[in-house]
């Protein structure tokens, strides 16, 4: 995963809100084709949260065929426990290579039935698993000392945003002595990355990656290789004026990446609520983002 782009793939909706698996399927395989370290099937920005149990294993089972084993593919479970614990076991047969926890649905919880509930999943597959420290799953030190006792926790995504907090996990997985992923899951997390790589977070998430992955690919490339013009050409050009636009109306994170995607000729669908599309003046202003930002590539 350390090679390259970190790809969550939207999930498809047909004319009929069904989940389109074949264009999934081509959605996936070209963007591996450019360059994708990893793809992080039916999470967030794959609409997890409004899937079915069999609308979910058909996107897994798209996204495993489409890479044919050439990158890792980290499937989304999360929300009800039974339901999580049916996307584990699923995933786990569908071929998938590990899991991104994400939160519990609804209620919250002490940090010892966060934990526990990482602990019913662990118990349910062998897959590796990736904790999501977000929303109604934020974690402390000792909870992440506690994760990391769980063999199959191999990961955290931090989607909180306090380095302090961030650095503090990074120190509790060096004294634990294990190799742990961690890497940078806010929202657009470009814009934040610097911050994360001074203290040990090398890896992020790139939803632009889904819609515009040369992009993507060209701040990855100057971010890793110290370039400072260039990132900061991007973030002042592309990145900032996009997270403007993506604050605007709530689950814009999603919709943008969907309508970035339509404006490029994949006919990917509408999100389903309770997202919204963008309205019309708000797709020209991506169209024209999108424009700019290639702009800034070439």
């Amino acid at each position: 995963m350390n090679d390259g782009v970190l790809f969550f793939p939207v999930t498809p909706f047909d004319g009929n809100d069904r989940v389109d698996g074949e264009l999934l399927g081509r959605h996936v395989a070209e963007r591996v084709a450019d360059g994708a370290a990893a793809v992080f099937a039916a999470c967030g920005t794959g609409e997890f949260h409004a899937l079915s149990h069999g609308e979910y294993e058909t996107a897994v089972a798209a996204a495993v065929a489409a890479t044919g084993g050439a990158v890792p593919v980290v499937a989304g479970t999360g929300g009800p426990l039974g339901h999580a614990k049916d996307c584990a076991r699923s995933a786990d047969r569908l071929g998938a290579d590990g899991l991104l926890v994400m939160p519990p649905y609804l209620v919250g919880g002490p940090q010892r039935g966060l934990v526990a509930y990482v602990e019913a999943l662990a118990a349910t597959t062998e897959l590796p698993l990736i904790v999501y420290h977000r929303g109604s799953a934020t974690f402390t030190p000792e909870s992440i000392e506690a994760l990391l006792r769980i063999p199959s926790v191999v990961g955290v995504k931090d989607g909180v945003g306090d380095v302090a907090a961030a650095q503090q996990f990074v120190r509790v997985a060096a004294a634990s002595g294990r190799q742990v992923l961690f890497f940078n899951g806010l929202l657009t997390a470009e814009l934040s990355q610097a911050a994360y790589r001074a203290i040990g977070v090398p890896l992020y998430s790139s939803a632009v990656f889904a819609m515009a992955p040369e992009i993507a690919t060209a701040f990855f490339v100057a971010h890793r290789d110290g370039d400072s013009k260039h990132t900061a050409a991007l973030l002042d050009g592309f990145y900032s004026p996009l997270v403007r636009l993506r604050d605007e109306t709530p689950g814009f994170a999603v919709s943008l990446i969907k309508t970035g995607l339509r404006l490029s000729g994949l006919p990917v669908g509408s999100v389903r609520a309770p997202l919204v599309d963008p309205s019309p003046e708000q797709t020209d202003r991506l169209a024209a983002l999108l424009d700019r930002g290639r702009e800034l590539v070439a």
